[in-house]
């Protein structure tokens, strides 16, 4: 096994790009990410340099890949399949270079395995499952009936309201040692002027926030989703996630997203609205 580490996504993806492309729904998070960031590197933004993507290599190609790019918490690594040998040899490879890595975010049994050996070789620390996650794709959307609104993209002048409900999502969705900062409201007028940031309006106010990434390898990603407490139960973000939705798919791309498997209102709304599973993942700590 051979393992390529390299802080610039252009060059991960000029090697793992097709490996990426050959599953794009269950490489939408790794792919999003480096295409965003060859993006924000045109356009002047800062990107770490302490960051890696990996690319990994057997005796006929690229057999998997992953990255360590979060900036916030215990900057979880994200890690797709590869083959178990691999995966043993990024644990050592880590190890040996001392970083500390205690969270990992992705496929099971990978994530796993890699905690499970970082916490044999370094002699401390037990494996937990932060959160469990699952992967949905659209099929054949059923957008639901009689909810009143439209959607409608987030205006320059309302950037702070919309980096004021990102912030709540990160709050209600990430525990205290592992939270990202909140958005900078450079970020969130980043997002704004590149058309990911969306409210669903009623009667003339927002009430409801839905993220959305644009499509990489034919396939885009909802996400975050967030309404206000107040504004819960009414169908905004069901409506909201089948309306940007269908605005994603149209171009002919795929449609994904993820929910989190405590939360079965999330999974029951978005099976109703046309989504199916994929498969389910992971972020795994060390404690």
């Amino acid at each position: 096994m051979e393992l390529e580490f390299t802080p610039d996504a252009a060059t991960f993806l000029a090697a793992a790009g097709p490996h990426l492309a050959a599953e794009p729904v269950l490489s939408t998070v790794v792919a999003t990410q480096a295409d965003r960031q060859v993006t924000q590197r045109a356009d002047g933004v800062a990107i770490p340099d302490d960051q890696w993507y990996l690319t990994v290599r057997d005796g006929s190609g690229v057999a998997g890949a992953g990255m360590r790019t979060a900036t916030f918490g215990r900057r979880p690594a994200y890690l797709l399949p590869m083959p178990a040998a691999a995966t043993l040899e990024l644990a050592r490879v880590l190890h040996g270079r001392g970083e500390e890595l205690t969270a990992v975010n992705g496929v099971l049994p990978v994530v796993s395995d890699l905690l499970t050996e970082l916490a044999r070789l370094s002699g401390r620390g037990t494996v937990e499952t932060r959160v469990r996650t699952r992967l949905f794709e659209l099929g054949t959307l059923v957008p639901p009936v009689g909810v009143p609104g439209a959607l409608r993209a987030v205006r320059p002048a309302e950037a702070e309201l919309a980096a004021a409900w990102l912030a709540a999502f990160t709050a209600e969705s990430y525990g205290p040692d592992d939270r990202p900062d909140p958005p900078a409201l450079d970020d969130v007028r980043y997002r704004i002027a590149k058309g990911r940031l969306w409210f669903w309006e009623h009667d003339g106010q927002p009430v409801h926030l839905t993220g959305t990434n644009p499509a990489v390898a034919g396939v885009a990603r909802v996400g975050p989703v967030y309404t206000p407490p107040e504004q819960r139960g009414r169908g905004w973000a069901s409506a909201a996630v089948a309306e940007a939705s269908r605005l994603l798919a149209a171009p002919g791309a795929r449609v994904c997203l993820f929910t989190d498997l405590a939360s079965p209102t999330s999974n029951a709304i978005y099976r109703r609205i046309g989504y199916r599973p994929v498969t389910d993942m992971a972020e795994l700590v060390l404690v």
